[in-house]
């Protein structure tokens, strides 16, 4: 998170940590609720809460809907990033432990990197390249350890990667769209259109919480309110006010804080080889996120300028 202090913004440091922090306990808080619910009514009760949520605060607030520029991000990220993302995730932690679900999902960074190269024409520095190369080793040695659970414990992994990949075609999709509306908006618009494109699981939602004790349907309703109503949207406020890149150094912290989280409420830890596999996963990262000591380009001056006159 250095790099996003230097911004001069603190009111972005701050929205960040209330991000990392909420969508920690999100990990453990689908782990538990995924005891009684399947992975997309999970999704759909999730986005639909906080669909509700955002929608009134959006009315209370009158700020009205997202300008036509915004839209295109807006789609993307809320079909990737609210729908697919997260029924992958839902679907993953019913194989992995919250802890390596997390330490899985952080290679995010790097697929966020490898993209802005791609579509903004960034390039691909030694350091990506090999930051990416001790990830995937990272991905692998967690898959590992996780062959005794058979190929449903691989297949954990694979939705893990499944939705660090959506999250990071959505990150660098929402970017763009914050350029024409607020956090607010972005937001509440990818949360609805995430909760239209989850409607396919709607029977399978309204069976299962009939049948659901009051602890899942409360864990549900949290992660509605809070990871996804609040910490998306105090997201996208830090991304309006940061590059993806930097953002994308905020996430770090979440495998640490998952396995902390899930340790004191779900008693669970991941094996030995899992947390050697999930340092080098966010080693990977790390080494993505290193620079020599150079100037600073213009554009990040730029930048930097325009955030300290917010």
């Amino acid at each position: 998170m250095e790099q996003v202090v230097r911004s001069g913004d603190r009111k972005a440091v701050v929205a960040a940590a209330v991000t990392v922090v909420l969508w920690a306990s999100a990990f453990v808080f689908i782990r538990a609720a995924g005891e009684d619910f399947s992975p997309g009514a999970l999704a759909l009760g999730r986005l639909l809460t906080g669909a509700i949520a955002l929608v009134v605060i959006l009315l209370v607030r009158g700020e009205g809907m997202p300008a036509r520029a915004a839209w295109p991000g807006i789609l993307v990220s809320g079909v990737l990033w609210f729908g697919v993302y997260m029924v992958a995730l839902n679907w993953g932690e019913q194989h992995v432990d919250a802890g390596t679900a997390a330490m899985v999902i952080n290679i995010g960074p790097i697929l966020i990197a490898v993209l802005s190269g791609l579509v903004l024409r960034e390039g691909f520095p030694a350091r990506l390249m090999a930051g990416i190369a001790v990830a995937f080793a990272g991905a692998v040695v967690v898959g590992l350890s996780n062959s005794n659970g058979g190929s449903a414990a691989v297949l954990g992994v694979i939705l893990c990667l499944t939705a660090a990949l959506a999250w990071a075609v959505a990150v660098v999709a929402q970017k763009p769209a914050l350029a024409h509306a607020s956090a607010l908006q972005v937001t509440t618009g990818g949360c609805v259109i995430g909760t239209i494109a989850c409607l396919p699981f709607a029977g399978q939602l309204f069976t299962e919480a009939a049948e659901a004790p009051l602890s899942s349907i409360s864990s549900l309703v949290y992660l509605g309110v809070f990871p996804t109503a609040l910490a998306f949207t105090t997201w996208a406020y830090a991304l309006s006010r940061s590059t993806a890149g930097k953002m994308g150094v905020t996430t770090y912290a979440v495998p640490a804080l998952v396995i902390l989280m899930a340790w004191i409420a779900l008693d669970e830890v991941p094996g030995p080889l899992a947390v050697v596999g999930g340092l080098l996963c966010l080693s990977g990262v790390a080494i993505t996120r290193s620079r020599s000591d150079k100037p600073v380009e213009p554009e990040d001056t730029a930048a930097q300028e325009v955030s300290s006159q917010t």
